[in-house]
C-alpha cells in the first residue's frame, strides 16, 4: 500500500503510469485539478508554468494538435518516502500523428515519434512540482524543420524578441515545494561521477564506464551504439559550452527485481555559447541547459544511456542573442 495515495495505486511507479494514462489517454484531463497541486511549478526548457490551471490549458492544446497521442511509459525510476515525498523521473515513449494546427504549424498528417522525461514530486495523492523534458528536437525534424528554423519561426510568432516566452533559466525559474536531491544509491552515485569526469574534460572515462556494445538514445531522435558514439555526442555538448558551469541537481538509484540496475539523473549547463561543437559556430550567448539522464548497467558497464534536452529551446537563447 501506498501511504497517502489513493489504494487503487499499488506503488508509486503504479500512480506515475496509471495518472498519466488516465489524463492523457482516458481524456480524464479534468483529474488535474486532483492529481495536481493547484500552485504547482511546471518547468520545461521552453517556459515555465505556474498553477494546474496553466498545465490543464497545455494538455488540451497539445491534444488538439496531436489527438491520437499515445504514451508509452518505458520506466519510472524514483526515490522518496511518505514522511519526505516521492520523486518520480518518469521516461516516456510518445506516438501520435500531426492532425490539426497548432504550435507545430499546420497540420501535415505525419507520424511523430519521441520522447520525455518528466521529473515529477508527489505526495497525498497529488503531484506538486515537476521538471519535464519534450524532445522537441526529433518532433520538429520529424515534421521536416530544423530546429534552429523553429526557434526562429516560435520568436516571430510569439510577438518578436521582446515578446517571446523566455526559455527556462535561473532568472526565469521559480521556486517549488521539493527541496530534495535524490538519494545515495550506489548506481546513481555511479553515473553522476561518469558525468562530472565527461564534464571535467575526462573524455576517457567513456572508455573505462561505458560497455563497447552501449545503446544510446539522444536529443533529435538519435539512436547510437558504442563507445564512439557517446564520445562524440557529449564531446559535442560540452564544446559548445567549455567554460559553463555543470551542476547535478538530481540523482537515483535503484535496483529492483526484473530491472538492471539503474540510475536518473538531473542535471543542468549555464554559461557562454563560446565552442564550436553541436551547436555551431560560437556565438557567445549565455545559455541555460537542462538535462535528464537515464542509464541501465551491466556486466561490462553503462549498457544503456537515455539523455534529453530541448534543441529548441537552446538554439531560441541562442538566436535571440544573434538576432
Amino acid at each position: 500500500m501506498l501511504e497517502g495515495f489513493d489504494s487503487k495505486w499499488a506503488d508509486f511507479p503504479d500512480y506515475i503510469l496509471g495518472i498519466t494514462r488516465e489524463i492523457w489517454e482516458q481524456r480524464q484531463i479534468h483529474t488535474l485539478h486532483h492529481y495536481y497541486a493547484e500552485d504547482i511549478v511546471v518547468r520545461s526548457p521552453g517556459s515555465v508554468v505556474i498553477g494546474n490551471k496553466g498545465v490543464i490549458g497545455a494538455t488540451m492544446a497539445t491534444l488538439a494538435e496531436l489527438p491520437d497521442r499515445e504514451l508509452l511509459g518505458e520506466d519510472v525510476i524514483w526515490c522518496g518516502d511518505a514522511d519526505t515525498g516521492y520523486l518520480s523521473s518518469h521516461r516516456i515513449l510518445t506516438t501520435a500523428t500531426h492532425n490539426h494546427a497548432g504550435v507545430y504549424g499546420q497540420p501535415t498528417g505525419k507520424k511523430l515519434a519521441y520522447r520525455v522525461i518528466a521529473d515529477c514530486a508527489a505526495r497525498n495523492n497529488q503531484i506538486y512540482d515537476e521538471w519535464l523534458i519534450r524532445d522537441q528536437g526529433a518532433i520538429v525534424r520529424q515534421l521536416g524543420v530544423d530546429p534552429t528554423q523553429y526557434a526562429r519561426d516560435l520568436i516571430e510568432a510569439e510577438g518578436g524578441a521582446q515578446n517571446c516566452i523566455m526559455p527556462l533559466t535561473p532568472d526565469t525559474d521559480q521556486n517549488g515545494d521539493y527541496q530534495g536531491q535524490g538519494n545515495d544509491n550506489e548506481w546513481g552515485q555511479r553515473y553522476v561521477d561518469t558525468l562530472k569526469r565527461i564534464m571535467n574534460a575526462e573524455m576517457s572515462v567513456v572508455n573505462t564506464e561505458y560497455d563497447r556494445a552501449c545503446h544510446l538514445e539522444l536529443p533529435g531522435g538519435v539512436s547510437a551504439h558504442g563507445m564512439a558514439a557517446a564520445d562524440k555526442f557529449w564531446m559535442g555538448l560540452r564544446a559548445s559550452f567549455p567554460d559553463a558551469t555543470f551542476s547535478v541537481d538530481h540523482s537515483i538509484g535503484r535496483e529492483d527485481n526484473l530491472y538492471s540496475p539503474r540510475a536518473a539523473v538531473r542535471w543542468s549547463l549555464h554559461g557562454k555559447h563560446k565552442g564550436w561543437g553541436t551547436f555551431g559556430a560560437p556565438t557567445g550567448a549565455e545559455v541555460y541547459v537542462l538535462g535528464i539522464s537515464h542509464a541501465e548497467y551491466g556486466p561490462y558497464g553503462l549498457r544503456r544511456e537515455w539523455v534529453l534536452f530541448d534543441e529548441t529551446a537552446i538554439w531560441k537563447q541562442i538566436v535571440l542573442k544573434t538576432g
